[in-house]
């Protein structure tokens, strides 16, 4: 059984396959208060499901493209064989997580997109290192809140010899803008890519559902 907050159909937002045509799995709850949370709403709402039920409310979608998001999906354990059994069924699925969380036990087949915590997300917490001993199938996000985060994940992909990983920057929304985080990457002679978050220029009037 898993406490669900809402299964949708969207574009994907985020990560190397933004754009793409994506059926949404966002779990409730949430150990961290990052001070950019665009989903608040899922901390704690949300319906008991169990993984069979799940999977029908994904069929009823067209794309063979799943993203298991939150809140933090891996603080419930039952979404480890919810992973599985998509992949078995033929689905793309993607994992978001916030990396201080263990994903070793995560399936093969699942496209990991950890997003490693700067300083100015005032969430306090670090990566789980063990995340990064194997990196097939996985992605690295930082949301950029600043120049000092810039700097910042440029020493930590430096320092934990990343950079023929895939990383990505995102600039946190109203906070720093694209351009300028593009001119840092150019300037900087950086590795990441820049990555933004898609939906908020397709709709950015609407918080839930994308």
């Amino acid at each position: 059984m898993l406490k669900i907050n809402e299964i949708f159909f969207s574009l994907q937002g985020e990560s190397s396959k933004s754009g793409l045509p994506t059926t949404f799995i966002r779990l409730s709850g949430c150990h961290l208060r990052c001070q950019y949370c665009d989903t608040k709403y899922a901390y704690h709402n949300g319906e008991n499901l169990d993984i069979k039920s799940i999977i029908k409310k994904v069929k009823n979608y067209q794309s063979k493209h799943v993203c298991i998001t939150g809140g933090e999906p891996l603080l419930q354990k039952s979404v480890y064989p919810l992973m599985t059994q998509l992949c078995d069924k033929g689905y793309k699925v993607s994992l978001e997580t916030s990396g201080d969380k263990s994903a070793v036990l995560v399936d093969n087949r699942v496209k990991k997109i950890i997003d490693i915590k700067t300083p100015d997300s005032k969430a306090g917490v670090s990566v789980h290192f063990d995340n990064l001993k194997n990196l097939s199938n996985t992605e690295l996000k930082f949301v950029i809140c600043s120049d000092k985060d810039f700097n910042w994940a440029e020493n930590f992909v430096k320092e934990n010899n990343l950079s023929e990983s895939k990383i990505l920057y995102s600039p946190s929304f109203g906070e720093v803008t694209a351009t300028h985080l593009a001119e840092k990457i150019l300037s900087s002679g950086s590795s990441a890519q820049l990555q933004i978050q898609l939906h908020k220029y397709l709709w950015p009037n609407k918080e839930s559902g994308i």
